[in-house]
């Protein structure tokens, strides 16, 4: 096989404790999963699953123990942080169950799902698609993925954000509304999961705008945590 341009490399996301790289496919992202903040977004708090995607080459993969950089995006005056529970898939299925949606996990991660607000606001008032405000470079920061044997299955577990030291999100896993074996069968009706596929899975309330210059240190239970620096763009 002949390209007419050398073909861009696979997308990979550090393995916990390991040599290993998981290799991303698609990214997909469910909105307002915890209640409040649901109600700050607008929702009624207690809604059908809704999802979204980002390209894979948005993942800005940081390594533990580092600090990652991310710029500061374009065409943006509201960037937000959004914490995430990342469900890594390791066997791909179509109409999953819910029972049945462990076999298919193959690990964890925390995950940041970077939104230029103002411009997704302005897309939900003229009814229009959210990739502008959700689908932008390096909107996807990612810490190492732990596998599942290393974690057990994550049913519940503290998650939070700190931006310069001050708590901006807190909240626990066991309050998504649609737990992740649930988010799985839902996702899975619409779309047939692939190997190496991530299910960012919702954010807690106290989403806030970030500048250039903060320090954002976001953490789950079991999984470590993910340290990113704002740069000026």
């Amino acid at each position: 096989m002949q390209f007419v341009f050398p073909s861009p490399p696979t997308v990979v996301v550090p393995v916990a404790a390991s040599n290993d790289f998981f290799p991303v496919h698609c990214i997909y992202c469910v909105g307002r999963n915890y209640s409040e903040h649901a109600k700050e977004m607008g929702g009624s708090g207690r809604e059908a699953p809704f999802f979204f995607m980002k390209p894979a080459d948005a993942v800005l993969p940081v390594p533990a123990g580092t600090v990652g950089e991310l710029r500061y995006p374009s065409m943006t005056q509201d960037l937000h942080h959004e914490i995430e529970l990342v469900v890594a898939i390791g066997k791909g299925g179509k109409d999953i169950a819910a029972a049945d949606a462990s076999q298919h996990i193959w690990g964890y991660a925390i995950g940041l799902d970077m939104t230029r607000r103002d411009l997704q606001a302005e897309a939900k008032k003229t009814g229009r698609p959210w990739c502008t405000g959700k689908g932008f470079e390096q909107s996807a920061p990612l810490g190492p993925i732990y596998p599942v044997e290393a974690t057990g299955q994550l049913h519940q577990g503290a998650i939070g954000l700190q931006v310069n030291g001050a708590p901006r999100q807190r909240g626990n896993i066991d309050q998504l509304i649609w737990n992740v074996p649930e988010t799985i069968e839902h996702l899975s009706q619409y779309f047939e999961l692939q190997a190496g596929d991530l299910i960012f899975t919702g954010t807690p309330a106290g989403v806030a705008a970030v500048v250039p210059g903060d320090l954002m240190e976001a953490t789950i239970d079991g999984l470590g945590e993910l340290k990113l620096r704002v740069l000026s763009s």
